[in-house]
């Protein structure tokens, strides 16, 4: 019974909507919250994401899967055989506690992301214990029933129970590029996906009108859970993702020639085998920053942490360094740059006479219409009509707005008439109108007087104000006016409409300025609108390019103009997503800011999708980041934290390479003239766990002004000069150091391994305050943590020899001579250091 159920739901645009509710044993007012909790927990969450209970040994094993890391478990078992047991139990321990390490900082930078991203959760709205209720849409079952307005997305799969002027974009399932109007039904059963008009799929986004479904359907059962279980849907990879991917392929090729060279030597000079391929393995592993993926998470997370007490919300925390590097930001007008607050001034006549018939009309079309609920007609409503005649009317039905059109037409039956009233924009009006009323109930034809509304328009637009058409037709008693019937209409005035900048935005422009982000106004409405709002601002000379022009250009001409341009007015929705990539495509970063339906494609295009958390659920579910205020200097809060981010990455990458690389190479070339290892295997790994200590917490590492400036992007051929000039003074002072333990002290293999052990740790720790910045170190001093952990290391490091653990790693006592002579060595590889830092920054400038 339950198979034919299950046969008969996998198809169930073929069933009446009765027949649905018996099957899903449910009923029009939905389930109650108990027969949810027990859905849920039979279907699972509505997510196309797999549970996973094993989150936590995912990221614990992911820590081994380093090859260096695999060899060197192996090596260390091999030893084992051989019957070398305390040697491997100290490689498995300091291996251990390495992964141990990455794993706390990965699984607390997982738990702080997704607890970060619960506050931006998409929601819906479902009919639960016969009430409407908000709930995420991870909590939607089969039975419930939702309701559904412009701007959503539509959680699960389900069948169409109410509609009014239901229009749904479908182009992710059958590439149509219009909406699809959506109403009750019964499909035939092979009705292919394009053809189920009764239908509505997840995913899916409501363009306009208002409806409820009934969800048959959640997760990975629906279409798109079908289509997402069989495509690898890869995001594509940042800028910063790209540079780590060389960078890693950049160390490999470094490690696994030095691997072969080291061991292959070490062999023909009659070394033990075992002993010299430990010794090339940990030489690997000393110079692979094993921590990166962990540091890198860290300090995205906690760069997300920062970002949401600045109210900026980051869904994909790769889109961080994208937020930092991004050099220009393009922005919707209305609620960013204006207040978003759309006060009505005035309805005029075609002459700019006020006229309280062209009031009356606009209030019946805004109030009847039931598609997405805009600023203008709430401003319109707000405005509350009196007129008496309003008070006795009714919606007969509705031409909802749309992209293409750029208007609305609502059918109204009032005592006096049944007439259609269109509202929208002015051209677009005046193109379906053949008359205009010049009085009361006096019509013309529209040809005598279009100059004359066209130049009335004109000037409206020039005083700043946001002018839209009004027209009106009779309809017969029986007839429903369809889009078809928009034409020979009557033009009868304009409604005007003020929205300001917002304080203080001038200020907030110049700071992007600052910051090295060039913002471009992307809106709908017309030029002279446009330029107004410039002037505003201060762009007193800014460059405007309006949809018109763009539509005329080639690729090649936007590409030279769009850098150039300052506002681009009377945009179509699809002219948006063709000005970022174009924009793109001229080198730059590009991040897009857009709370509405028509805001998608462009969210997705854009390097950095930017939206707020009062947008509609396409917008937000579009986008890398969400705001919680609807305010730019939030925004500019978030670029520096961005850039804060991207900055201390680079650090580690800066003090590993440099520090590891000297290192690795002097311990490398000691070891082709000691008659000993210049460092046992173990002592190496034991070199790399404790300068890792400090570079864990550069996350919280103060920052330069220098980098917040300007946008840094990711440079490897900048990082290779710098590994190559700070690796080989490193080695200089390393020789240097040989030398004093050789010639001066001359010491046996024990006391040149536990010189060489604590110079080498000493000098890679301190040496991370130099390189951390590009200023002077005593300009730029480290973070608490930083400090705090380097003394740490130090002390440490110069009590090992004198505590229980010299024994097990073989290292002896130094005379108080030796000290005095590193020290010396080692002040002089920081002054030398510094004097490099100078000269390196200056050539690179």
């Amino acid at each position: 019974m339950e198979s034919k159920t299950n046969d008969q739901l996998s198809n169930f645009w073929q069933l009446s909507i009765n027949d649905a509710f018996k099957l899903l044993e449910t009923q029009a007012t939905g389930i109650g919250t108990a027969e949810a909790n027990k859905r849920l927990n039979q279907y699972g969450a509505n997510t196309l994401k797999k549970a996973n209970k094993f989150n936590n040994l995912i990221i614990l094993f992911s820590q081994f899967k380093s090859p260096v890391t695999l060899l060197l478990i192996a090596a260390a078992l091999l030893s084992a055989a051989l019957g070398d047991t305390a040697d491997t139990l100290i490689i498995m321990i300091i291996v251990l506690i390495s992964s141990l390490l990455g794993f706390w900082q990965e699984k607390g930078a997982a738990s702080a992301v997704s607890e970060l991203l619960k506050m931006v959760q998409l929601h819906c709205t479902v009919l639960r214990d016969n009430r409407k209720t908000e709930l995420e849409v991870t909590a939607v079952v089969p039975g419930d029933v939702i309701c559904l307005s412009a701007g959503d997305i539509i959680p699960a799969d389900g069948l169409v129970l109410e509609s009014e002027a239901l229009f749904v974009d479908e182009a992710a399932f059958t590439g149509e590029s219009y909406p699809v109007e959506k109403n009750p039904g019964v499909e035939s059963v092979d009705a292919p996906l394009a053809r189920r008009n009764n239908c509505l799929f997840m995913g899916s986004s409501v363009v306009s009108g208002i409806g409820k479904a009934l969800i048959v359907t959640t997760g990975q059962q629906t279409e798109f859970g079908k289509i997402s279980d069989k495509l690898s849907l890869r995001i594509p990879e940042t800028d910063f993702e790209k540079g780590i991917r060389k960078f890693g392929y950049m160390l490999m090729e470094i490690t696994l020639l030095l691997v072969l060279v080291i061991f292959a030597v070490n062999v023909l000079l009659h070394k033990p085998a075992l002993d010299s391929f430990l010794f090339s393995l940990a030489l690997a592993v000393g110079l692979t920053p094993q921590l990166l993926p962990a540091i890198i998470s860290v300090n995205l997370s906690v760069g997300a942490r920062r970002m949401a007490s600045q109210k900026v919300i980051v869904k994909r925390l790769s889109a961080i360094e994208n937020f930092g590097i991004m050099n220009i930001l393009c922005s919707d007008k209305t609620g960013t740059i204006t207040e978003g607050k759309v006060t009505l001034k005035e309805t005029l006549d075609f002459k700019g006479a006020p006229s309280d018939k062209v009031f009356k009309y606009a209030w019946l079309n805004a109030s009847c219409q039931q598609g997405f609920v805009n600023p203008i007609d709430k401003a319109i409503c707000s405005a509350h009509y009196e007129g008496n005649e309003a008070k006795d009317f009714s919606a007969i039905t509705e031409v909802p707005y749309d992209f293409v059109r750029k208007r609305l037409t609502v059918q109204v039956k009032i005592p006096a008439a049944n007439i259609a009233i269109t509202k929208g924009a002015v051209r677009q009006v005046l193109d379906i109108c053949n008359r205009v009323e010049i009085s009361e109930g006096i019509l013309a034809d529209i040809g005598d007087h279009k100059e004359a509304i066209l130049a009335q328009y004109q000037l409206l637009s020039d005083s700043g104000l946001r002018t839209l058409g009004v027209s009106y037709k009779e309809v017969g008693p029986d007839q429903i006016f369809t889009r078809e019937n928009e034409h020979d209409m009557v033009f009868l005035g304009f409604i005007t409409l003020f929205d300001p900048p917002r304080a203080g935005m001038s200020e907030t422009i110049k700071k992007l300025q600052h910051l090295g982000v060039r913002l471009k106004i992307i809106t709908g409405d017309n030029a002279p609108v446009a330029r107004n709002l410039a002037k505003q601002l201060g762009l007193s000379s800014a460059q405007v390019l309006t949809g018109q022009e763009i539509r005329n250009m080639s690729s090649a001409a936007l590409r030279h103009k769009a850098p150039l341009t300052h506002i681009f007015a009377e945009v179509e929705p699809s002219q948006k997503e063709r000005i970022i990539s174009v924009l793109k495509k001229a080198g730059n970063v590009v991040g897009f800011m857009g709370d509405g339906i028509n805001d998608a494609p462009a969210l997705h295009t854009a390097d950095v999708g930017i939206s707020v958390n009062s947008a509609v659920d396409v917008a937000k579910e579009a986008a890398d980041i969400v705001l919680l205020d609807q305010d730019l200097n939030v925004l500019c809060d978030g670029i520096i934290e961005g850039r804060k981010t991207f900055t201390n990455t680079m650090k580690y990458i800066f003090m590993a390479t440099s520090a590891n690389f000297g290192n690795m190479f002097s311990m490398a070339g000691a070891s082709l003239f000691l008659p000993f290892l210049p460092l046992l295997p173990k002592q190496i790994l034991l070199t790399n766990l404790l300068t890792d200590f400090p570079e864990m917490t550069i996350s919280s590492d103060r920052v330069d002004d220098i980098n917040l400036k300007t946008p840094q992007r990711w440079n490897l051929g900048f990082i290779k000069r710098f590994m190559i000039v700070f690796g080989l003074l490193s080695s200089v002072f390393d020789y240097l150091t040989f030398a004093v333990l050789i010639f001066i002290l001359h010491a046996n293999q024990r006391v040149f391994q536990t010189g060489w052990f604590t110079e080498s740790v000493v000098s890679a720790v301190l040496i991370v305050l130099v390189v951390r910045t590009r200023l002077s170190f005593f300009k730029s001093l480290p973070g608490r943590y930083l400090s705090i952990t380097t003394i740490a290391i130090l002390l440490l490091v110069l009590m090992i020899p004198y505590s229980p653990l010299a024994s097990i790693f073989g290292f002896v006592p130094l005379s108080w001579k030796y000290y005095m002579l590193m020290l010396a060595t080692v002040t002089a590889y920081i002054l030398s250091a510094e004097l490099a830092k100078r000269w390196f920054y200056k050539k690179i400038k």
